[in-house]
């Protein structure tokens, strides 16, 4: 490695490349990381994960969402929101996100070079700053952690303010009275419910006739009905045939015959690879047609050994969390570092209104594998916590093993689900069963007791184990009189 200018050149700045280099950092290795951006983050922090959940706190702050179903629909904690309030709250996260950032690269002695780099040889790139310098640096290894971009179709007639990607739509002007979201993919489902909470009338277009396919139906059941109740007009089956930008409204024109209007139309059916800009056939790499790199998903190697890809730009799963340790995992093994692997489960967390999680299994996927299984229910409302906070909807279901007692999925609908889950992840990680949640205690109310619901509905219908099986001595049982034997 001492022939090269660093150890390690990341491309990119996001989960998974801030990861990846701040792992290399602590390893004493020389690092760079190149973003072409001004500032640090990537889509994660300044367009995608940190904005859309700041948003949606926000929201929910503002609206008195939360404090509807004691005061009523029309309660409200601002009377008149407009798009500064939601800004700026926005801003002042994200200033803070990218000062944590610079912070750690500055402690863990990280070098960062703003710029659209390229590759020109097999250990060379090419970077042009904004100067319009160019610069030529070599590494022994590279990772490409350059993330996804908006997918934007010659159909859609994107002008900045009226229509617009899921990138413009945090910089609108005024919050629109009525609202054509079209994809019902997580970033379309939770922009459409985050507006709906703040009363404005959504239309969430889907042409397949389901959506969010990975989540277990019955949640998805659960969620549909929620969010219908709330005031999203949910469109499945129907494929957009026309989108017209009418100056005073938006109109989509679907398969079916029927028309959608609105103020506003935001366009979310999907992200592409941002990898057209590296000049990979440079280093003999081609990725799919939607621009994303294939790797080796236990070691996150390329075909070509030296360069490793993370993230969003190696597809599923695109989630911050994942790529956060795909980015430290790849990291260690460039750098020829032993590293513990990755766990098995891990959550999906979804945040709509109401959010979603889950970890394992659907039951879909036991139907298919033939897995003998039960399943146990808790209701929010059912807990003395949902009482007090005031919650009318919201579940937690849990999928046992009938052979092993294993949990072997967790799905969760409604508050805290992003956060409830990790108990189920934890005890499926760790090879835990239902016996966890009945013997152990939770803290009462809390919405984590729904753990212990759940586990005891399914406990009551499973096969009792034989150490739990209550035996009478012989003695005993002959001593009963008679009549109380019958």
């Amino acid at each position: 490695m001492a022939d090269h200018d660093y150890d390690l050149i990341v491309i990119g700045s996001g989960p998974s490349g801030r990861a990846a280099a701040i792992q290399a950092g602590k390893l004493g290795r020389k690092v760079l990381v190149i973003d072409r951006k001004d500032r640090l983050g990537g889509v994660s922090v300044h367009t995608g994960t940190i904005p859309s959940k700041t948003l949606r706190e926000t929201v929910l702050n503002l609206s008195g969402w939360r404090e509807r179903s004691f005061y009523g629909r029309s309660y409200r904690v601002k009377d008149q929101i407009s798009a500064e309030d939601l800004k700026a709250r926005l801003h002042m996260t994200l200033d803070h996100e990218v000062d944590v950032l610079e912070h750690q690269f500055n402690r863990n002695h990280v070098d960062t070079l703003n710029g659209l780099a390229k590759f020109v040889g097999p250990h060379e790139i090419e970077v042009a700053t904004q100067a319009s310098d160019t610069t030529r640096m070599t590494a022994a290894k590279f990772l490409i952690a350059t993330g996804t971009k908006t997918y934007r179709p010659d159909y859609v007639p994107f002008n900045g303010k009226t229509v617009v990607d899921g990138d413009d739509f945090l910089e609108m002007e005024e919050i629109p009275r009525s609202l054509v979201v079209i994809g019902a993919g997580v970033i379309g489902v939770e922009y459409a419910t985050m507006f709906s909470a703040l009363d404005v009338r959504v239309a969430l277009i889907e042409p397949r006739a389901s959506f969010l396919d990975f989540i277990d139906r019955t949640l998805i059941q659960d969620f549909t009905h929620q969010i219908r109740e709330n005031g999203v007009d949910l469109r499945l089956g129907s494929a957009v045939e026309n989108i017209e930008d009418a100056g005073t409204h938006i109109e989509v024109s679907l398969a079916n015959g029927r028309h959608v209007r609105g103020e506003m139309l935001l366009f979310a059916a999907g992200r592409i690879g941002a990898t057209a800009s590296l000049n990979l056939d440079a280093v003999g790499l081609e990725t799919d047609h939607r621009g994303r790199l294939e790797v080796d998903r236990k070691t996150y190697q390329t075909s070509v050994p030296h360069i490793y890809a993370t993230g969003d730009v190696i597809g599923h799963p695109s989630l911050a969390s994942t790529s956060l340790q795909q980015g430290r995992v790849a990291a260690c093994h460039a750098l020829e570092t032993p590293t513990l692997s990755e766990s098995p489960w891990y959550p999906y967390g979804i945040y709509s209104v109401p959010e979603m999680s889950t970890c394992g299994m659907s039951e879909e996927e036991l139907h298919e594998r033939g897995i003998p299984y039960e399943v146990g229910v808790a209701r929010f409302r059912e807990t003395s916590r949902g009482h007090i906070m005031g919650l009318e909807h919201g579940m937690l279901k849990m999928l046992l093993s009938l052979k092993t007692r294993r949990v072997l999925g967790v799905q969760i609908v409604g508050e805290g689900a992003t956060e409830l889950i990790h108990i189920g992840q934890a005890v499926m990680n760790l090879k835990g069963t239902v016996d966890y949640f009945v013997q152990n205690t939770f803290n009462y109310p809390t919405l984590a007791e729904a753990y212990k619901i759940a586990g005891l509905d399914a406990f009551n219908r499973m096969p009792i184990p034989e150490e739990f099986k209550v035996r009478r001595s012989a003695k005993k049982a002959a001593s009963i009189p008679a009549k109380a034997a019958e």
